[in-house]
């Protein structure tokens, strides 16, 4: 499951990505547009990394944040679906959790990533807890995740 093959059926398909990233940084979005004519799918990317990007630009209520947490299944499915407002795209993926090595706690530990996906009507919000405790490890099996789930969907 690739990349390559993913960017080949975005374009084939004409379906339209936005992304929304946390703890991945912007490496789900590098990913598509390395790509040449990344640009026939991709629309945005967004790296919102503080809770004050979530809740300024994603439009999250701060009191998702403040209830459940910026890493939580809540604030996740509040950004993918503020995301779909903004980007109009046919598919939506956010992406917030944990990636280490700092930042963990007893409920919630380093490798913890909630990945939301929206295509249509179809809302999906994924917790997985990844078994690293490497920080890029982390991030790379996230955005492997990622494409994989897409590449089902479509």
């Amino acid at each position: 499951m690739s990349i390559q093959l993913l960017h080949k059926k975005l374009i084939k398909k004409k379906i339209t990505i936005s992304v929304a990233e946390s703890c991945t940084g912007g490496l789900l979005a590098h990913n598509f547009t390395k790509l040449a004519n990344s640009s026939k799918y991709f629309q945005m990317g967004l790296t919102t990394y503080s809770n004050q990007a979530k809740i300024k630009i994603l439009k999250v209520n701060k009191n998702i944040i403040k209830k459940y947490g910026a890493v939580s299944g809540q604030c996740c499915k509040s950004m993918v679906q503020n995301l779909s407002k903004i980007s109009k795209s046919k598919i939506n993926v956010s992406i917030t959790g944990i990636a280490g090595p700092g930042g963990a706690s007893k409920n919630k530990p380093v490798g913890l990533v909630y990945i939301g996906i929206k295509k249509g009507k179809t809302l999906l919000v994924i917790e997985n807890k990844f078994k690293s405790k490497n920080r890029n490890l982390i991030q790379r099996s996230t955005v492997k995740k990622v494409i994989k789930i897409i590449l089902n969907m479509i």
